[in-house]
């Protein structure tokens, strides 16, 4: 049984990442999905009324329904999401000296974008409210 104290630590771990994805949103260096994934699952833990209440929020439905429900995105976010990354991936690289860290950069990208696309289905806008309004 969960004491109250690890609830409020689950509660407050959510709004902290529930944070961090909505500075996601305008500072491209941080991931705003991963953030509010972890918020998602922090608030199911810690409280099911915060969940509920995240699950009706603009950022779960703006960020996170297509993805959790199934598993897909439009050509469109995954570029919004992969293009400002790599950006600042390959900026990084252009400037550090090392050769070894350029060859981790340029492994990531790849792996990011090869994730993206053979991992996630990519929809059309049309697929996506039609498929999430099935479940």
């Amino acid at each position: 049984m969960k004491t109250k104290i690890t609830k409020i630590i689950y509660i407050i771990l959510g709004f902290l990442f529930m944070g961090l994805g909505i500075l996601g949103i305008a500072l491209p260096i941080l991931p705003t999905t991963p953030f509010l994934l972890l918020a998602s699952y922090f608030f199911a833990k810690g409280s099911t009324r915060f969940h509920r209440w995240f699950l009706k929020t603009k950022l779960y439905e703006n960020y996170l329904k297509e993805f959790i429900e199934n598993r897909s995105m439009t050509l469109k976010r995954k570029f919004s999401i992969l293009i400002p990354v790599s950006l600042l991936l390959i900026s990084t690289a252009i400037l550090i000296d090392s050769i070894y860290a350029r060859i981790a950069i340029a492994i990531i990208i790849v792996l990011k974008y090869y994730y993206f696309f053979s991992r996630i289905k990519t929809v059309e806008k049309d697929q996506v409210s039609i498929s999430c309004n099935k479940i």
